[in-house]
């Protein structure tokens, strides 16, 4: 199993704030983090995770066992249901219609969410 440990940066994003928009982010909310530079913290130890994500003032915290239920928190600042799981070394989730896959190659972080029609790509480089 591939370690995703480490601390990332966000590089580039793409259809973020369309993303967001559909979700049914408030405009200000948007406006706020379209330019923040997020860091993403990840501990794993074997199939239980630990992530942490920081955009400007606003942390995100996970913990999750692979296969296991457990409550995340969607951009809209909803708690829902959703099981991670471990599909071919990548991330993937599935809550309210969007799915996300997190894929790490070499230093480079790649999340895709995708909700109805849109794709947003986040893609994040390894810090430390």
């Amino acid at each position: 199993m591939m370690d995703f440990t480490g601390t990332y940066e966000l590089q580039s994003h793409e259809n973020m704030e369309a993303f967001l928009r559909a979700m049914g982010v408030p405009e200000n909310v948007i406006e706020k983090g379209k330019n923040a530079k997020g860091v993403t913290e990840i501990k794993q130890h074997g199939n239980h995770f630990v992530i942490n994500m920081a955009t400007g003032p606003k942390v995100q915290h996970l913990e999750f066992n692979l296969g296991e239920e457990t409550e995340v928190e969607v951009p809209t600042g909803e708690k829902v249901k959703s099981t991670m799981n471990l599909e071919d070394g990548k991330l993937v989730t599935k809550f309210k219609g969007v799915t996300t896959v997190m894929e790490l190659s070499g230093d480079t972080l790649t999340s895709e969410l995708t909700f109805k029609d849109i794709v947003c790509k986040r893609i994040s480089k390894r810090i430390s």
